[in-house]
């Protein structure tokens, strides 16, 4: 095997004279001790001058080219390669569970070319990879989109949108998602208004390690998002992922009251001003209580305006920046204020003009839990008064998405500003909890 994957300089030139690669089993010893693993690849941009070994008990460790005092090859071997298991048999007794795949870290596994992760698992390859997911449902796979969520916007809203409605239609009784975790809060709120009063659960589930780490989050997600997608009384949009950062429970969150709130904890996610809807241990599924939401009949509305912008103040912001939305068309914009829901004096008179050009303005707060009171201040009562709306405590994410929902579904400026203050999908609650309501 040639493949040198991520060497280059020094240690390439090191394996290439003496015809190792990568899976290869070494001795080296170095300052007098030796040390007995397998030659992995290596990251794109890691240091040239190092070679990296699995010691047999699992460690990885770096050894300067320049310090080997002799190595020798014990064994050939072989880049590892994923191998898909057979699929298990399915129960056609147990709810119909469509599991569609979207992308992201739950979707990826280690390219061994670069040490990086990339979208390699179709939804297929996940049910194969987590067969216990066939104890609580017959399950369906489809590959809808296969793609990092940074790159998830209003186009792939339809396109999920549309997926989960005509599986729907075909009969099934829960869908589970899997999706990227840095935007998958925004998709979440962007299904739960585009697919208002859903009869059955709809479950998007992410991962903060890849499916095929041995420290991946991605089983036991899988596994809760299945089993709460089987369960009817969960109709609507909700987020799966951990609870902490042990491997024993998942908070079940609301689509649209959840916000990622670590890069890269498995707890990253939390509920906003409420708590998680459920916990899943093992089988046993905690109802912790659902929120208020609109009354409203299934009906697929997936349409989104692209030109909403979400802007958060802070010192020295420049007002100019609301102008040029302005003058590029933009049709609505999400403030993400101060504390209660403030901006500078110096923002009034470009906001005005937005306003009196049909530009839908919202506010919310960049404060995580709470809600913004703008007739606390005269400060805020003056926005009011330029015609800035009040977002209660609507998370800044969720009110930029429910916005571009608004305005693209809405008769017209009235329609949609109403719109923005009705409770469709829990997105309002009518009182802060005290503790929180952390997960």
């Amino acid at each position: 095997m040639q493949n040198r994957a991520g060497y280059r300089g020094s240690s390439l030139e090191f394996l290439t004279k003496r015809n190792l690669s990568p899976g290869d089993m070494l001795s080296i010893r170095k300052g007098g001790i030796e040390y007995v693993g397998s030659l992995l690849p290596r990251y794109e941009h890691a240091d040239e001058n190092y070679l990296t070994i699995k010691l047999l008990n699992g460690y990885n460790i770096g050894v300067k080219v320049s310090n080997i005092e002799s190595v020798s090859k014990l064994s050939d071997g072989t880049e590892p390669l994923f191998a898909r298991p057979t699929l298990p048999r399915l129960d056609s007794s147990l709810p119909r569970i469509v599991v569609m795949g979207t992308g992201g870290t739950i979707a990826s596994r280690i390219d061994y070319k670069t040490g990086g992760v990339h979208p390699a698992f179709s939804a297929e390859d996940i049910y194969a990879v987590i067969p216990e997911i066939s104890r609580y449902a017959q399950i369906d796979t489809v590959a809808v989109l296969n793609d990092y969520s940074e790159n998830i916007a209003t186009r792939e809203w339809r396109i999920i949108a549309e997926a989960i409605a005509d599986k729907i239609s075909g009969g099934a009784d829960g869908i589970v998602v899997s999706h990227g975790t840095d935007t998958m809060a925004y998709t979440a709120a962007a299904l739960s208004f585009a697919l208002i009063g859903s009869p059955v659960p709809i479950i998007l589930v992410g991962s903060q390690r890849s499916t095929d780490r041995p420290s991946s989050d991605a089983a036991l997600n899988m596994i809760a998002a299945v089993l709460v997608a089987s369960r009817p009384e969960f109709s609507g949009v909700y987020l799966a992922m951990h609870s902490s950062s042990n491997d024993d429970s998942v908070s079940i969150h609301l689509g649209t009251k959840v916000r990622k709130n670590h890069t890269s904890r498995r707890d990253a996610f939390e509920s906003i001003n409420i708590p998680p809807v459920a916990t899943v241990k093992g089988e046993r599924i905690q109802r912790l209580g659902l929120p208020k939401e609109g009354k409203a009949s299934f009906a697929l509305r997936p349409g989104f305006e692209e030109k909403v912008a979400l802007l958060k103040f802070h010192p020295g912001f420049d007002p100019d920046l609301i102008d040029y939305l302005r003058t590029r068309g933009y049709k609505g914009l999400v403030l993400e204020g101060t504390g209660l829901g403030h901006v500078s004096a110096k923002c009034y008179e470009p906001i005005r003009r937005a306003v009196l050009s049909g530009i839908l303005v919202g506010m919310t707060s960049q404060c995580i839990w709470g809600r913004v009171r703008m007739t606390v201040y005269s400060t805020g009562r003056d926005l009011m008064n330029l015609g800035v709306i009040p977002l209660d405590d609507m998370l800044p994410e969720t009110a930029q998405v429910k916005m571009m929902w608004a305005i693209k579904n809405s008769h017209d400026f009235e329609d949609a500003r109403n719109t923005m203050i009705m409770n469709i999908a829990g997105e309002l609650v009518e009182r802060s909890p005290v503790d929180r309501g952390q997960s």
